[in-house]
């Protein structure tokens, strides 16, 4: 939409761009690249964020600043090196990222032209949450839309991506009206789309996995206790998709990875399972990431390589991991849906 002068205004007011309803995709977020001072700034943002590690200030910023960012920085930029998108120049979530940002925007602009605009942020690293917004609104978005790309809803995910929406609106003059996504594990679009995909891997296998593990991001026990519903969801996610699948509970099971730190997390292990699985004789497993709505460190690096290694050397033979949904058709599709629902009510 042009720039116009608003209505009865004096010939001297400034142009305004045309009213707009913005759509701001967020995910998790990525470095900047894979050398030291890179993972360290990203690193130091991710793990500072009161949301992710609830510790007070005075106990855990020492050990972050001076151990743990002094080390860990080289093992995480080694993990991102071996996965990253050399060709791009960027991390394979921020490829994907944008993938999904442009096949969502050309399914709106089918159904809205262009009075719906869409983009895409990082709750770390760059582009930020804050510069988005602020883009958004330049382009004259009164309405935005943001949308944390988390199907499950954890106050580490979904609700860290919320504060940094919400506190860049804070440093705006003329606010827009917002509204956030809730989590769409429940949708039968995205159940439909997760299923699918599983069914499509598995015909192309020459025999079929005797278990399909479905890995959730991990987060300690101690949340579930204090009201994070994320532990109940996931539960229900690998429930509706065993149901949509037709499977018994014997061929389909959950758990947690990227376990961090003392505190027992929520069990069990992803690495520790896939070793018992193999003990047990189920050498020929199937691993989906259905808490990720991009692949990522967690599943191309985790997943494929420390997950897998746990598995083979405890006897597993094949091991299958399955893409997370990415650009899929189906995936854009389910998304497109969420969006178009929680569109309802603003003229558009």
């Amino acid at each position: 939409m042009q720039a116009n002068q608003p209505r009865h205004a004096p010939a001297d007011h400034p142009a305004l761009p045309g009213e707009k309803t913005g759509v701001l995709l967020a995910n998790l977020g990525t470095p900047d690249n894979y050398d030291y001072w890179s993972m360290r700034r990203y690193l130091s943002e991710f793990l500072s964020d009161k949301r992710v590690i609830d510790y007070p200030s005075w106990k855990w910023q020492p050990l972050l600043q001076l151990v743990i960012l002094s080390k860990r920085p080289f093992s995480s930029g080694a993990a991102y090196k071996s996965i990253w998108n050399h060709e791009a120049g960027e991390s394979p979530l921020m490829t994907i990222t944008k993938q999904q940002s442009a096949k969502i925007t050309d399914s709106l602009q089918e159904r809205y032209g262009d009075r719906v605009m869409v983009d895409y942020c990082m709750r770390y690293g760059n582009p930020s949450t804050k510069s988005k917004v602020r883009a958004l609104i330049k382009a004259g978005c009164r309405k935005i839309l943001f949308f944390p790309l988390y199907p499950q809803y954890a106050g580490a995910t979904t609700a860290t991506a919320n504060d940094a929406f919400f506190r860049a609106l804070m440093d705006e003059k003329w606010q827009p009206a917002s509204r956030t996504v809730p989590p769409y594990f429940d949708q039968p679009a995205y159940i439909e789309a997760l299923a699918r995909s599983i069914e499509r891997r598995y015909a192309e296998l020459p025999s079929r996995p005797d278990i399909l593990v479905c890995s959730y991001h991990g987060l300690p026990i101690r949340y579930l206790t204090e009201g994070d519903p994320y532990h109940c969801q996931c539960q229900k996610t690998t429930r509706l998709l065993q149901e949509r699948l037709g499977w018994d509970d014997t061929r389909i099971t959950t758990t947690f990875q990227s376990q961090f730190g003392p505190e027992e997390w929520l069990q069990p292990y992803t690495v520790e399972e896939v070793a018992r699985l193999a003990q047990q004789g189920k050498t020929n497993i199937a691993v989906c990431a259905p808490a990720f709505s991009a692949d990522c460190i967690e599943t191309l690096e985790e997943i494929n390589e420390e997950i897998k290694d746990s598995f083979v050397q405890a006897g597993g033979q094949s091991f299958t991991y399955i893409p997370c949904l990415n650009d899929d058709d189906d995936h854009i599709a389910a998304l497109v849906d969420v969006i178009d629902r929680n569109l309802q009510g603003w003229a558009v």
